[in-house]
């Protein structure tokens, strides 16, 4: 089994997603392309010591990218990655922004 560090890699933070934080209590974060649903939940709710009603995953194709160098045009292309979209039970909140 995973720990809680390799399943989440880090929030998302986007006025897209701080709409829905505020409206449906639903969070985003960048999670391992390996990781499931349930490892998800049962890391969110280790982590922030929430309850999880909900997680939707979407796996995000990596970009093809090009620069023009001196030496000619250079392909490449970014890493593909996974977006989990967590819903939280009714009161429930996390609050990546506080103070220790």
């Amino acid at each position: 089994m995973k720990s809680q560090r390799e399943i989440l890699v880090r929030p998302i933070i986007t006025e897209k997603i701080q709409r829905m934080q505020e409206k449906e209590r639903k969070y985003g974060f960048v999670v391992n392309i390996d990781a499931n649903k349930i490892e998800i939940k049962n890391a969110v709710e280790r982590k922030f010591d929430v309850s999880v009603t909900g997680v939707t995953t979407i796996k995000v194709k990596g970009k093809s990218k090009q620069s023009n160098t001196r030496r000619g045009i250079t392909h490449g292309k970014r890493p593909a990655w996974k977006k989990a979209i967590v819903t939280l039970r009714d009161g429930d909140s996390i609050d990546f922004f506080e103070t220790t």
